[in-house]
């Protein structure tokens, strides 16, 4: 048994320790708030261009989901375990806080990697959804969207829509319309189709906003990432003070 006195300086290091560790459980769970948000901000601002490289896209989002949903969870965990004093929770919370910093890192190395491979895939799928652009293709309310929601008609310009199969039918996409009503001779006509839809292609305009909203996710995975190392520290640290306290009054 250790003498009182050395008992009495290790309980304020435990109650000092018990004090952080709690304040950063209660931020960690609000961390997980903020990933299930811009998770959910990243799936729904991201859904349709991710819809045109369907084959190719991201899990990233789905990824932050899921971690904030965890994080909320443990994080309340976090508290409970530091309240309790019980070295074995601690533990847990601890290993948990290390998959948690394992799983934010592939977040965000993830969302930098699709990031910089962007341009190629849109290209790519860009191309591919113009062409077979039909009324039953999976990739053409996707692509409506698009055109019609950020201002922009095919890959770099509204002339892209000649020679495609849907063009000599149909002509050029209404999503395309800048004005409310676009004659049918008008779109099947590119000189005239030129006051009355986008002139403006859409891969620059859906590569930069992805690049950005990519850029968002990835660092705010990345941020909240190594802040788990903190959590880490506390909780293995406590763990092992209640231990050794716990040793000493045998």
């Amino acid at each position: 048994m250790s003498p009182p006195s050395r008992r009495l300086q290790t309980k304020p290091v435990i109650t000092c320790l018990k004090t952080f560790l709690i304040s950063y459980s209660l931020i960690f769970w609000a961390t997980g708030v903020i990933l299930l948000a811009v998770g959910v901000w990243g799936k729904v601002s991201l859904e349709n261009y991710l819809a045109l490289a369907a084959d190719q896209s991201t899990n990233a989002p789905y990824v932050l989901i899921g971690t904030g949903a965890c994080i909320i969870v443990f994080g309340l965990f976090g508290c409970f375990a530091t309240c309790r004093g019980s070295p074995w929770m601690l533990k847990l919370y601890a290993m948990f806080l290390t998959l948690v910093f394992l799983a934010e890192l592939v977040a965000g190395i993830s969302g930098f990697i699709f990031r910089h491979e962007l341009k190629h895939i849109l290209d790519k799928a860009f191309t591919t959804a113009v062409k077979q652009y039909n009324t039953t293709d999976s990739h053409h309310n996707a692509l409506d969207t698009i055109q019609s929601t950020l201002g922009c008609c095919g890959i770099n310009t509204y002339t892209d829509w000649n020679g495609t199969a849907y063009f000599k039918e149909n002509g050029i996409p209404t999503s395309c319309c800048k004005i409310k009503y676009c004659s049918p001779e008008s779109l099947k006509d590119l000189k005239q189709a030129a006051t009355e839809v986008y002139e403006q292609g859409c891969f620059s305009v859906v590569s930069t906003k992805m690049e950005a909203n990519l850029g968002i996710i990835a660092g705010v995975s990345f941020g909240i990432a190594f802040f788990q190392l903190i959590g880490m520290f506390l909780a293995c640290c406590l763990s092992r003070y209640i231990n050794n306290n716990q040793y000493e009054m045998v």
